[in-house]
């Protein structure tokens, strides 16, 4: 269909059964009736008036048309194309995708057999085929989610503490939460790929929760076994700034766990560009109630410089993608060196992740940085394997 508005008079077809698929279409006026044959009968399935989508089914799988639709007055239509239905579907959701598809596959098995068709041969089956393999990996995705869904219900989820080190004193200065899942078939699940899954959904919310009731609870049996301040730094989401009143449950916590304010840390993390207008409020809001808002892997995104610009965060934290080639690349140096002066020169605390050595650690004290955070210092181990070697790990 060259162009993109079609017009119709009435008993004029716009496709018929069996047509190739080309264009889908949006009816803008009049009426087209919808006629499929079914048990060698001609069935009218439905009278389409203007706002109706035709014809997307067969362009979504590339099936033959199953019906023939017909103008039953005059009307005006317009034309998608089948590139741009396409875009559309694979910029989508791939549990919508699977979803989509998996109820195609049963609308036309269901067709088939009204029209008299056995199915399951030929091209019909390859593009089955096809179609399962796309359901499948969105449905192995809908799995993954009830059943994270399931270990937050039941327990099934664990908090890991990475140790940060203060570089001047050369003492433990607190620890960063990491929220992990042991799958009971698969092991242990990459929190890249349940986290961001979590994060798609509002499950990101309760995950959340969980990991601030855990950390408060480990923050204060830290600080007994130290005997000194520590803080336990959370990693929050962007979808969990715009949950009303997270703060206000985060001091909840922390008072109830008879911590003081600062032994929290909240890390601002988020692949998305962040909203300045809702960092701004949120930053203020935490310092008004005394607690310390991180940004978590500078240097990783276009964006962070403004964000440096505009938004007093207390810590700046160094993605380790600039450490690993300090030691022998110039440039890998100079952009250390760069966003440590930066960070100074705005009063934001350092910390430097992913240090592996003592060469590593060594540049960290040439250039005053605050923390270290890395394999050198600590693997993230449980509440439980820290407080067991307390007096070795807090003096």
């Amino acid at each position: 269909m060259a162009t993109a508005e079609v017009r119709l008079q009435p008993g004029e077809a716009l496709f018929r059964e069996g047509d190739a698929p080309t264009t889908a279409f949006i009816l803008e006026e009049g009426q087209v009736e919808i006629r499929a044959t079914q048990r060698g009968r001609p069935v009218v399935l439905a009278l389409l008036g203007p706002g109706a989508i035709i014809g997307e089914m067969a362009v979504i799988d590339d099936a033959p048309r199953t019906a023939t639709a017909t103008a039953v007055s005059a009307c005006r239509l317009i034309a998608l194309d089948r590139a741009q239905i396409a875009e559309r579907i694979q910029n989508a959701d791939p549990i919508i995708r699977a979803l989509l598809q998996g109820t195609l596959q049963r609308y036309r098995s269901a067709l088939s057999a009204l029209q008299g068709g056995v199915g399951g041969s030929g091209a019909g089956a390859g593009r089955a085929a096809m179609v399962g393999a796309e359901e499948a990996a969105g449905v192995g995705k809908m799995r993954l989610e009830s059943q994270l869904r399931a270990a937050l219900s039941e327990g099934g989820l664990d908090v890991r503490y990475q140790p940060l080190l203060d570089v001047a004193s050369g003492r433990i200065a607190g620890f960063e939460a990491l929220v992990r899942w042991t799958h009971p078939e698969r092991g242990p699940i990459s929190p890249a790929e349940f986290v961001a899954l979590a994060e798609e959904t509002s499950l990101i919310v309760p995950v959340g929760e969980y990991v601030f009731d855990t950390a408060c609870a480990a923050a204060r049996e830290f600080i007994d076994a130290a005997g000194r301040p520590l803080f336990v730094a959370v990693n929050v989401s962007a979808r969990q700034l715009r949950e009303p009143g997270l703060l206000e449950r985060v001091i909840a916590r922390v008072d109830a766990a008879g911590l003081p304010r600062g032994s929290i840390k909240i890390e601002i993390t988020e692949s998305q560009a962040m909203d300045p207008v809702l960092m701004q409020g949120f930053i203020a809001l935490c310092h008004g109630h005394g607690v310390k808002v991180a940004l978590d892997d500078f240097g990783t995104g276009y964006s962070h410089l403004t964000q440096m610009h505009l938004l007093p965060f207390d810590t700046v934290k160094i993605d380790q993608a600039f450490v690993r080639n300090m030691l022998i690349e110039r440039r890998s140096m100079a952009i250390v060196e760069t966003i440590v002066a930066m960070a100074k020169a705005l009063q934001a605390s350092i910390v430097v992740e992913g240090i592996e050595s003592e060469a590593e650690l060594a540049v960290l004290r040439r250039l005053n940085c605050d923390y270290a955070q890395g394999w050198l210092v600590g693997k993230p181990q449980t509440r439980d394997e820290l407080l067991a070697r307390a007096e070795a790990l807090f003096t």
